[in-house]
């Protein structure tokens, strides 16, 4: 989340020059206070890189905007107590905690259609950068049904914002019906049920790729097992006739393969000592197999 909302896009340093210090100080508090607040907020954002310092002096400032009841009457501290959000933050995205955003911002506007239009801008980018679209989706969805927003000149573009960031990539195919109803330009109504549409469309033809087998994979499939059934038998049948060829053959002949089989896989030195009681137990096994297979009463039970 490093730099996420830049300073210059969000057009704080041009709208500080802009703000008045002319209002009654017992109303509310001095213009020039809050704007130095916002200043050092600023400072410890991109130049000191402090952001918890940054979001307690934000706080500060909101909370001296707060205590005064008349506060909010004043477009100048509306402007400033918005622009104290903005790089509150922006500091609590630099410090991973954007699941906090809301709360902190819904602590000074305690109801939700109140946000400026900024903010819930702000606030719809943040958490549809973050893939976590449905933590903004009941604020922004109220605040667009509020009646008091609909002739702000920023409704067109929060609606659209709400739309494409919120309602179509959760799939909110009636909200999104339903919002689009809400404008009040023809224009942006037909672009918006278009646009709903074409998302709507798209999710039954995914829904039926998935669904539906891939008859090039099926038969892919089933030629990689007819194939390895095919190896196996031929496995097996090499086997067989390995197994039957070493049954046919004489006895010394057998013993020598499975002595030679031995040096091969055991690798014994034949001129060692120690490799002596190993060929005398192997030719005892055999002898004992030889009297075994060519005794009368095996040579009987074999003829019958």
């Amino acid at each position: 989340m490093k730099n996420e909302v830049p300073l210059s896009a969000l057009g704080l340093r041009g709208s500080l020059g802009s703000l008045r210090s002319s209002e009654p100080v017992g109303l509310a508090p001095p213009p020039s206070l809050l704007q130095s607040l916002l200043e050092e907020a600023a400072d410890y954002l991109v130049i000191h890189r402090d952001f918890k310092a940054c979001l307690e002096t934000c706080q500060r400032g909101c909370e001296r905007l707060g205590s005064y009841l008349r506060a909010e009457e004043y477009e100048d501290s509306k402007d400033l107590k918005c622009f104290l959000c903005v790089v509150g933050i922006q500091a609590l995205a630099e410090m991973d905690r954007w699941r906090d955003v809301l709360s902190w911002l819904l602590q000074y506007y305690q109801v939700p259609e109140h946000l400026p239009p900024k903010l819930l801008e702000l606030c719809i980018l943040l958490y549809s950068k973050v893939k976590e679209p449905q933590a903004i989706l009941e604020v922004a969805s109220n605040w667009l049904r509020d009646p008091a927003n609909r002739d702000l000149p920023e409704y067109g573009a929060i609606f659209e914002l709400h739309l494409f960031r919120v309602l179509l990539p959760l799939h909110c195919w009636t909200d999104a019906e339903a919002m689009a109803g809400l404008c009040a330009k023809e224009e942006q109504r037909r672009a918006a049920s278009q646009a709903i549409y074409i998302a709507r469309q798209q999710q039954e033809e995914n829904l039926q790729e998935t669904e539906e087998p891939d008859p090039q994979k099926e038969n892919q499939g089933g030629t990689f097992c007819r194939k390895q059934l095919a190896l196996w038998k031929l496995l097996r049948w090499l086997l067989e006739s390995m197994v039957d060829h070493l049954l046919s053959l004489p006895l010394k002949k057998t013993f020598l393969f499975a002595l030679v089989l031995c040096l091969l896989v055991v690798r014994f030195d034949p001129a060692c000592p120690s490799s002596l009681p190993f060929f005398y137990k192997l030719a005892h096994i055999f002898y004992r197999i030889r009297g075994t297979i060519f005794s009368p009463c095996y040579l009987s039970s074999y003829n019958s």
